[in-house]
């Protein structure tokens, strides 16, 4: 019974807790027996609050904080994982650093109180690089997260908890945030689902970088009408967040139910040069057939933008210098290097480079606005290399590329970030060791309805989404090509 509960669909299982044929508890219940069973080969969801779940289940049993039910991401008592970066009132949240291995919150972070009060339980904390910096997801409080596909390999950064959890089906929901890949490349990396926001489409609290569009919250999934589900949990305004807006009147969930072939895509294996695994390149162009098939006209462009990595660089590290300026002061000697070297360079930083930088950005957004006039949506791969040893950082080359730092491996889904555009990674096969592959389904700035309903007619084609949950596999680090 366990394993048939969690193997089912995000909506399947809200489905049967709205029509009463299963229970909020009886979920809780598969959920703590699949932790307890794949937990020990992947390290997804080092912190449980089931107690906690399961007196937030007796409360909605008994009818008490319904007051949502009727309205749109309704969960209706479906466990879900939050990533260890916000805060969940009275559960350990680390953010994966030593400096708050023993932080309990009091208050619960504004997007887990919209989560909640749309009927979703939190039952774990998922793990995240320390404060997410990193392209693999690893730190000092709770050690590695291993890729249920390969448990060698990383399952990428920040929220490589969430996408293993979900991959090896601990879980039917995952939240997670993006920065410069960080929901994006780890769905890839696990066969999964994940997307990246609008910005303001989903609140952030109370961050530091509050006028910044470079971080979002967001939701990744087993699948796209999953997805969209938790996005219509998630979206709305939140008077936190000055960048949020309304929710749609026509749901994600109904919009994918809706769903129209795109007339226009444009693929583009690169973008400003960026260096990208040969063979991902291939299996993403022939896996552009599947939207092809479907009625689109696809046609393969290049995307040139000056200075990429410089740009992102620059932007990214300001907000590092904002984030992480006075940690450095006070604990030095308690953050990882990453940290430590990405604020520095934005101490470092001139007025000059910073101006240059936000015209980069501006040129950036110039062009894509002008390939969205002819295109409903903008496919690449979905990470420049699939995933790689879980000992290290970052890949040591791409292509023959040696990468000199670790954001060198997240320019694919950074370039997106600069864009402001929503942005869905999509499985959409394997390379030759079985790594997962996927695609990156980029729609116009506040386009997640035309995006999520083109991401469930090619996920409806491929078939890729019956490919989760597994069991994890052990393996083999494959050579560097």
């Amino acid at each position: 019974m366990a394993d048939e509960l969690t193997a089912l669909d995000a909506c399947e299982a809200v489905r049967r807790l709205r029509a009463g044929d299963v229970t909020p508890l009886e979920l809780i219940d598969a959920a703590e027996a699949r932790i307890a069973q794949v937990e020990p080969q992947i390290n997804a969801l080092p912190t449980l609050c089931l107690d906690r779940a399961r007196a937030h289940a007796e409360n909605l049993m008994a009818g008490n904080g319904c007051e949502a039910a009727a309205e749109a991401g309704w969960l209706a008592g479906l466990p879900v994982a939050i990533k260890d970066l916000v805060d969940v009132a009275g559960v350990r949240s680390t953010y994966g650093s030593p400096i708050f291995a023993d932080h309990v919150p009091e208050t619960s972070h504004p997007l887990v109180q919209r989560i909640e009060r749309k009927g979703g339980i939190v039952i774990a904390k998922s793990n995240t690089p320390e404060f997410g910096a990193g392209g693999s997801t690893f730190n000092e409080v709770f050690g590695r997260t291993r890729n249920p596909w390969n448990t060698a390999l990383t399952p990428a950064g920040s929220t490589g908890g969430g996408a293993a959890a979900l991959a090896a089906g601990e879980i039917w929901l995952a939240h997670g945030s993006d920065h410069g890949g960080s929901l994006r490349r780890p769905a890839t990396y696990c066969s999964v689902v994940g997307l990246r926001p609008s910005p303001g489409r989903v609140t952030r609290g109370t961050v530091n970088p509050l006028f910044s569009p470079l971080s979002v919250q967001g939701p990744m999934a087993r699948n796209v009408p999953d997805l969209a589900l938790f996005l219509d949990a998630m979206a709305g305004y939140c008077p936190h967040d000055p960048m949020t807006f309304d929710a749609p009147a026509t749901s994600f969930a109904e919009a994918v139910a809706q769903a129209a072939v795109p007339r226009r895509i444009a693929y583009a294996a690169t973008i400003g040069g960026s260096p990208v695994d040969r063979e991902t390149r291939d299996i993403c162009r022939a896996g552009m057939q599947t939207f092809a098939s479907l009625g689109a006209e696809v046609d393969e462009i290049e995307i040139e933008i000056e200075d990429l990595e410089g740009t992102f660089l620059a932007l990214r590290s300001q907000q590092f210098v904002i984030d992480r300026e006075l940690q450095l002061q006070s604990h030095r000697d308690l953050i990882k290097p990453d940290i430590i070297w990405n604020t520095e360079l934005g101490l470092k930083q001139s007025t000059a480079d910073l101006a240059k930088a936000e015209r980069g950005r501006a040129a950036l957004y110039r062009r894509f606005t002008e390939l969205f006039a002819q295109y409903d949506l903008i496919v690449t791969p979905g990470a420049n290399t699939p995933a790689f040893d879980v000992n290290l950082r970052h890949p040591v080359a791409i292509d023959g590329v040696k990468l000199e730092h670790y954001l060198a491996a997240s320019l694919l889904t950074a370039a997106i970030t600069l864009s402001a555009s929503p942005a869905l990674s999509l499985p959409c096969g394997f390379d030759q060791f079985g790594r997962p592959v996927g695609l990156q389904l980029v729609a116009p700035p506040r386009g997640e309805a035309p995006l999520l309903a083109a991401g469930a007619l090619y996920e409806g084609e491929s078939g890729m989404a019956r490919q989760v949950p597994i069991d994890p596999r052990a393996g083999e680090v494959p050579p560097v090509m």
